[in-house]
């Protein structure tokens, strides 16, 4: 299928190419002349289709190369995209006419559709489409409006072969056409139509953008330990820690039995992050020193979701994230990462190609740690001060980057356009965004504790018998040779296969500096993806793609650990 974009110049053709064609383009210059074209192909369906930019020229009936050029070009198309500029509907729909008279199914593209609302025009579509006898598919090309339904709507171009007609007769039918679909009202911009259009401009929207990140970031961080500290803490100290204190007596304060239950005492008290019991570690880092930072980031990600700024940030960042392997669609999933990877790796499915995905659900598996990960993070080593914390997340950025320009240039396969609705900016309804809230904690909860209660026993169990001993001397080159951590830190390794957060919690009593903090977590996050996340990866890329992104993780994790290692921090 061979599709052409046709339209006057400045109707927004090349954008709109750009958009249905991401960066598989050729540009070049039309055979014996020196007018050039662009190139590319996209999906319709289940085709594949040539998409090719033709010279913008007012009338096919223009004198010079250009009008030549595109005259030849339209007519070997099979479907011609006529690009129209909404602000200038009276202009554009001449060329439209003349493009109705050919042979070849056409569908019309209304662009800089935000534009004409900005400024009091009003287009009644339904009667356009019924005067000029073909779809028609208000766009905004800029943004990516409107550009999903373009392309669904490809397969339904019409052709209506109109017999010619002279130029009076054009414009007279062009004078009918605007007289029954097109009224002019004078209006200003909206608050929400300006803030709309800064969100996506490259300046201003990348501004916008690390304003929204840092907002974040500051909400999660601040308000997440406010939670901690004068809600969760508080209620296992006054309400929980008079239960166990009981169980740990009943128990006679020590043996099998209590250390299962309760775990160590630390200087002959109970410790909830460091005695590592069912009734105390199990329970109280879930709910205590996770639950908090997860609440305030998935209420904050819902707030991003329900007023409609992750699509657009999705469309400002797709020129950046194909540099990746990646359209801007990518970046949703990886912002879901910081919540959990296992929905974050659920959600490469709204990535079209296999290159995509793998690029994907790889990246976020080193780069981007879950809430639970960081809220431990940032409660452990942001004791030690903020910088440590910000050294963490520039590695982890570092790597992200050399690690995607790396994969987009090894990994075989292609990267699509982008094409995303972009709903209008509107106020959260607070009942949705607390529902929806509600079932993500939920769902922590019930991955998380289970894990967690699972974990504490077999950890101590094998610690009881030597096994954790036995593997640390086996790993002992790496882990204290390469990467500088005490032979301990083997335990923390093998409970992050199972959860994260757990593996972060045991590096807590083992005394580590600020450094070896800092590259143990780095470690963590790079080196091994969770058992959940690894079923999920397996199900979505199967076994050979799996092994392969599981050697770049350990690969990863190893290089950043051993070069932070030796960084003088």
């Amino acid at each position: 299928m061979k599709i052409l974009l046709a339209g006057n110049p400045g109707a927004g053709k090349s954008v709109l190419f750009s958009h249905l064609t991401g960066s598989h383009v050729i540009s070049d210059n039309y055979p014996g002349t020196a007018i050039g074209f662009s190139s590319g192909h996209m999906q319709v369906g289940q085709q594949e289709a040539e998409v090719i930019d033709t010279p913008g020229v007012y009338s096919l009936e223009s004198s010079g190369k250009a009008g030549e050029v595109a005259r030849q070009m339209l007519r070997s198309g099979d479907i011609i995209i006529n690009v129209v500029n909404a602000t200038n509907l009276e202009r554009d729909l001449y060329l439209t006419l003349e493009l109705l008279e050919e042979r070849i199914p056409v569908i019309v593209a209304l662009n800089v559709w935000d534009d004409a609302r900005h400024i009091g025009i009003s287009i009644d579509l339904i009667a356009l489409e019924r005067m000029l006898g073909v779809p028609v598919m208000p766009t905004v090309a800029t943004t990516g409006e409107g550009i999903k339904d373009l392309v669904e709507s490809i397969p339904h171009a019409v052709m209506r072969a109109n017999p010619a007609a002279t130029r009076e007769e054009r414009w007279a039918r062009i004078g009918e056409i605007i007289g029954q679909v097109q009224q002019v009202t004078h209006r200003h911009h909206t608050f929400g139509e300006t803030l709309a259009d800064a969100t996506v401009k490259p300046l201003s929207g990348t501004l916008i953008a690390l304003l929204v990140a840092v907002s974040v970031f500051l909400f999660v961080r601040y308000g997440g330990d406010a939670l901690y500290r004068f809600v969760a803490d508080p209620i296992f100290k006054t309400l929980w820690l008079p239960v166990v204190s009981w169980v740990s007596t009943f128990t006679g304060s020590s043996g099998f039995l209590h250390d299962i239950l309760i775990g160590r005492l630390v200087n002959g008290r109970i410790d909830f992050v460091e005695s590592w019991g069912l009734l105390t570690t199990a329970l109280y880092v879930p709910f205590a020193l996770v639950l908090p930072y997860i609440i305030t980031f998935y209420f904050a990600l819902g707030l991003l979701e329900d007023t409609g700024y992750l699509p657009r940030l999705a469309v400002m960042i797709d020129t950046v994230m194909h540099r990746f392997g990646m359209h801007g669609y990518a970046i949703i999933p990886t912002i879901l990462g910081f919540g959990c990877n296992v929905p974050a790796m659920l959600a490469t499915r709204v990535l079209e190609s296999r290159k995509e995905r793998f690029i994907a659900m790889t990246l976020i598996s080193i780069a981007v740690p879950c809430a639970s990960l960081q809220a431990l993070i940032l409660g452990i080593v942001g004791q030690h001060g903020i910088q440590y914390v910000a050294i963490i997340y520039a590695t982890l950025l570092l790597a992200w980057v050399i690690i995607g320009i790396l994969l987009n240039l090894m990994v075989k396969g292609f990267t699509p356009e982008l094409l995303i609705e972009i709903p209008p900016y509107r106020l959260f309804p607070w009942r949705l965004t607390t529902e929806k809230l509600w079932l993500r904690v939920r769902g922590f909860i019930v991955e998380a504790v289970p894990i967690m209660i699972i974990a504490i026993p077999v950890i101590n169990i094998l610690n009881m018998v030597g096994i954790f001993q036995a593997i640390a001397n086996f790993t002992a080159p790496v882990i204290s040779g390469l990467l500088g951590l005490p032979k301990d830190a083997i335990a923390a390794i093998f409970v992050a296969f199972f959860r994260m957060d757990a593996a972060m919690a045991l590096l807590a009593p083992l005394g580590l500096s600020a450094k070896q903090l800092v590259v143990s977590s780095i470690v963590l996050v790079m080196f091994f993806p969770c058992i959940a996340t690894l079923a999920i990866m397996f199900r979505e890329m199967g076994f050979r793609s799996l092994l392969k992104s599981l050697g770049i993780m350990i690969l990863a994790g190893l290089t950043a650990g051993g070069l932070v290692n030796l960084l003088p921090i």
